[in-house]
């Protein structure tokens, strides 16, 4: 046991695990939280404009910021304006050389203001050109700016300035930072790897004894529909359940685990033959053993290091499998994994704007829990068989 806690593999998958269990806790926003501009790069990238979201509060009718950068990515402006009594609203953005209206209001008391500077209505309004960037327009230069309300009673509004450089791994095509979503992709991969393999190895653990200890037509009988189903494309089946089923957690790790355990009750019928003749077994039934008693105290635990070798082996081809259905728009789309985010990346174009940085993390995240478990399987197997270490 303390050769295996001593193990890299073991150490990292310990690591990982913990950070996908607590520093979910830990952090204050969430992976649905739009924090910047769209496709915004990490903050070490080097270029970009701003370096991070601004945001700015209105309460008394007027702001002035002094701008010593280049134009941020968005120019976005929200909240709530009061009217006084029988007065139209004017709200307007002030630059150095020009001012534009951004909104005339009248008739009402309350008006609920929300403008995104990306939308052809608020630049056709402007007078901009509809193929341009509006923040080139209300930002042209260094120098002092201005939103003034006029007419106002009471003022409650953000002005909220996206940079093109945000967070450790920047965002994604809606702004959510990237490093949490991450994050919390690890504990649903992780979640769903181990789940779908330990119950794909109970099942198969239960069937292998069952064939290998009982035998006759109940071995032709399981094997024979092992068989079919290792004949049988799994992805497509898997395709088929998952839109009839659902997607969500716990339908996916079910789907996955019918289909993974014909490989762990081939192992362990195999290992239940060579077992089931032994002269010790013949005198457990000699002695009045029943069946069950010597399935469940003597041919489990012999069954046990082969269990633990299939389950390290078989939690990446379960990672791997979810990942494929995720990035094929077969997941929840609300499940934060490190599939949805490669599907969701290759959907909305991370290939064509170069935004490296929502294809490598989970890429790379996906690869390193497979080559843990993978270390952690071929250690176990060595143990079970010397002679797979070639020593």
């Amino acid at each position: 046991m303390r050769t295996i806690l001593t193990r890299k593999s073991v150490i990292a998958f310990i690591a990982i695990s913990l950070i996908g269990a607590f520093a979910p806790l830990m952090m204050s926003q969430s992976p649905y939280a739009i924090t910047g501009a769209p496709f915004a790069r990490p903050l070490w990238w080097r270029g970009g404009t701003l370096s991070a979201t601004q945001n700015f509060t209105i309460n008394d009718g007027r702001l002035d910021l002094e701008w010593d950068k280049n134009p941020p990515a968005i120019f976005s402006l929200s909240g709530r304006i009061t009217a006084k009594p029988e007065s139209n609203v004017r709200v307007i953005w002030r630059t150095r050389d020009k001012d534009y209206l951004l909104d005339d209001l009248s008739g009402s008391e309350t008006y609920w203001i929300n403008q995104d500077g990306r939308d052809m209505i608020f630049k056709q309004a402007l007078g901009l050109p509809l193929i341009s960037r509006s923040v080139d327009y209300l930002f042209p230069a260094h120098g002092t700016y201005s939103l003034i309300v006029e007419g106002a009673e009471s003022v409650e509004l953000k002005l909220s300035l996206p940079g093109e450089r945000q967070g450790l791994l920047g965002t994604d095509q809606r702004g959510r930072d990237v490093f949490t979503m991450l994050i919390y992709g690890i504990r649903t991969s992780l979640i769903i790897g181990i789940s779908a393999t330990i119950i794909a190895s109970m099942l198969g653990m239960a069937f292998g004894l069952t064939a290998g200890y009982i035998g006759g037509w109940c071995d032709t009988l399981i094997m024979r529909v092992v068989d079919i189903l290792l004949s049988i494309p799994t992805l497509p089946i898997l395709m088929v359940l998952a839109g009839i089923w659902g997607k969500g957690l716990w339908q996916l790790v079910l789907i996955l685990s019918i289909f993974s355990w014909m490989g762990t009750a081939r192992s362990v019928r195999a290992l239940v033959l060579t077992v089931r003749e032994s002269p010790w077994v013949e005198s457990l039934r000699a002695l009045g053993a029943k069946r069950g008693y010597i399935l469940w105290r003597h041919l489990v635990p012999e069954t046990a290091p082969i269990l633990l070798a299939n389950i390290a082996l078989g939690v990446p081809g379960a990672i791997l499998a979810e990942a494929g259905l995720a990035f094929l728009g077969l997941s929840d789309p609300r499940l934060i994994s490190w599939g949805r985010m490669l599907h969701e990346a290759h959907s909305f174009g991370a290939f064509t704007e170069g935004a490296w940085w929502l294809l490598l993390p989970p890429g790379f995240g996906i690869v390193a829990i497979c080559l843990i478990f993978m270390d952690m399987g071929k250690f176990l197997e060595e143990k079970i068989d010397p002679r797979l270490s070639g020593k």
